[in-house]
């Protein structure tokens, strides 16, 4: 349940499938940021974005499908 601690947690530790979303997004922006593209963030821990050079927004439920979005734009300008 929410808000409600489980059984074998260790504080401040993160779950397996939880994104530690400052890293993420600090790796997207090195990954891309040459590239054309600024403005990485996640809106309430679902939805990463950037911004393109041609200010088109790239959306992404994980920061991989982010990647992949952004990946696929990049490749169609070349």
């Amino acid at each position: 349940m929410a808000g409600e601690a489980q059984a074998g947690a260790v504080p401040g530790r993160r779950r397996v499938f939880e994104v530690d979303e400052d890293a993420a997004l600090a790796e997207l922006e090195r990954a891309w940021a040459y590239g054309g593209y600024h403005g990485f963030c996640v809106v309430e821990h679902s939805l990463w974005s950037a911004i393109s050079s041609s200010a088109e927004v790239l959306t992404g439920s994980t920061p991989d499908g982010l990647d992949q979005q952004i990946r696929a734009h990049w490749q169609a300008l070349q």
